[in-house]
């Protein structure tokens, strides 16, 4: 990430958040959550510290999202998502690990054809893409089952897909639904969404460079 993105200051305001209408609010949250898993659901490599961070983050953010939307005069859980959310892109928790940017370079396309707001089309796009990427990621799913959702029954498969499962009814319970149909995306969008993607270069995805646009076409289809 190019340093000329990063601001020289930040108003860090919890109370400014109030002022947001609650669907924005949702869409930060799953923003968040979103930027914090793409840089920790990847593949082992001893990096114990960052993993730690990133899961604190995302235990926060799942404990404060709907609280933040339930009351907006809950100053303490607006302090703690934009703290969670600046900590989540600020460079730190991805330092010395492997990151995946597959959802945001799938979401970026959702965004700019259909004008879904961005943080929802991460929510749209992330479930199925692990339901996807479930090998490839097998091991720190499992331990995003075990750490951040406390899911320590049940076979390693069952941990894993009950993890991916409450991760998309997260999305669902800050009011952000996760198919494309209701957003009135159909299988020709999809092709569509995959031309430009090509014509864009974006044919190798993922922190393996092994997700293709055959397995892009594949996750839209599934999160219809």
């Amino acid at each position: 990430m190019s340093p000329l993105v990063f601001p020289k200051f930040s108003f860090l305001d919890p109370d400014l958040t109030r002022t947001l209408p609650d669907e924005q609010v949702a869409n930060g949250v799953a923003d968040a959550f979103v930027h914090v898993v793409e840089q920790y659901l990847t593949y082992p490599v001893h990096g114990m510290v960052q993993d730690r961070f990133a899961e604190g983050l995302l235990k926060t953010l799942v404990e404060i999202g709907p609280t933040t939307l339930a009351d907006k005069d809950d100053i303490d859980a607006r302090k703690n998502f934009i703290w969670s959310a600046t900590m989540a892109l600020n460079g730190l928790i991805g330092s010395g690990v492997p990151h995946d940017w597959a959802t945001h370079m799938i979401g970026h396309e959702l965004t700019a054809m259909f004008g879904i707001a961005h943080g929802r089309t991460l929510a749209i796009v992330l479930p199925s893409l692990l339901r996807e990427r479930k090998e490839q990621k097998r091991e720190k799913l499992l331990q995003f089952a075990e750490r951040v959702w406390e899911i320590n029954e049940g076979s390693d498969d069952e941990k894993i897909n009950s993890a991916i499962d409450k991760t998309e009814a997260f999305f669902n319970s800050l009011g952000i639904v996760t198919n494309l149909t209701h957003y009135g995306i159909n299988d020709s969008d999809i092709d569509t969404v995959v031309a430009n993607m090509e014509k864009m270069g974006l044919t190798a995805l993922s922190e393996t460079g092994d997700l293709t646009l055959d397995i892009v076409h594949k996750i839209l289809t599934a999160a219809k």
